[in-house]
């Protein structure tokens, strides 16, 4: 059991796996979100407990809480705690070691070096060895889950992953602004050209056969072209429900990051 206390910014699909990641070798993790967090992939997002109080992912449990006290208390359960606090203020409690920012916002959202020994960034936005210690390597590929220790990481495609040769096909987008309604629950089976949701009166149809994925939450508020669903060409129901081999890639790489920074491995050369 390490006594490192980590600290990440979003209850996401990837912020999930890293905390999933740490929690399991026996870091004490608090994950932070926003009031209204938005996510698409609910069956293993940790987030989904700041919405219905406590989520499981692989066995791993969080809970909501409100106050340090229930933050300890969660960590003596063996539970991931993750509250509402977008400003981060209860770093000014806690003596924090590492913090997460695992937003996925493409932009700076505030994390710096003063907030902790230890940050690391994942994805855009961000500049290793200026505004965190560490960026991790989003973009799928060769580089995926690879320790950037100064300057950034690539920047973003704007293309999903591809899976069995589909990437923009299996992304379901918003055709309006407007509020959600589902009409397909993750993990059912679709085909092509059905209608999954509806955006106010707007029809949303899958553009491929394939897996409900993930969607956003029923009644959430969605904007004209964002993404709110993917389709998973393979049919393979059992991947709606477990982590990704890109959230367990990059949640690997803030594990090494964490054990390089913290001293507990040394850096091989020629890294």
């Amino acid at each position: 059991m390490f006594k490192e206390i980590v600290v990440i910014r979003s209850g996401g699909e990837i912020g999930t796996a890293v905390a999933h990641k740490l929690h399991s070798c026996g870091f004490k993790v608090l994950i932070l979100e926003v009031e209204a967090p938005s996510f698409i992939r609910s069956e293993v997002a940790f987030a989904k407990a700041i919405y219905e109080g406590e989520a499981s992912v692989e066995g791993t449990i969080a809970v909501k809480v409100n106050s340090e006290n229930e933050i300890n208390t969660s960590w003596s359960k063996g539970i991931v705690p993750i509250m509402i606090d977008p400003d981060c203020t209860i770093l000014n409690k806690i003596n924090v070691q590492v913090v997460v920012d695992a937003t996925l916002a493409k932009r700076n959202m505030g994390t710096n070096k003063r907030m902790a020994p230890v940050t690391i960034a994942l994805g855009p936005g961000y500049e290793a060895g200026v505004d965190v210690d560490v960026v991790i390597e989003t973009n799928r590929g060769h580089n995926l889950g690879r320790l950037i220790l100064k300057g950034c990481s690539e920047r973003n495609t704007g293309i999903p992953g591809n899976i069995m040769g589909y990437t923009e096909e299996r992304v379901l987008r918003a055709p309006a602004k407007g509020r959600i309604k589902t009409l397909v629950a993750i993990g059912e089976a679709v085909k092509k050209g059905q209608i999954v949701a509806y955006v106010e009166s707007q029809e949303v149809k899958a553009n491929i056969d394939g897996v409900l994925r993930g969607i956003i939450k029923e009644g959430f508020i969605v904007e004209e072209g964002q993404k709110i669903g993917d389709i998973d060409p393979r049919g393979i129901r059992e991947y709606c429900y477990t982590i990704s081999d890109k959230g367990r890639a990059i949640a690997g790489g803030v594990l090494e990051a964490i054990l390089i920074k913290l001293g507990y491995i040394t850096m091989l050369k020629g890294r």
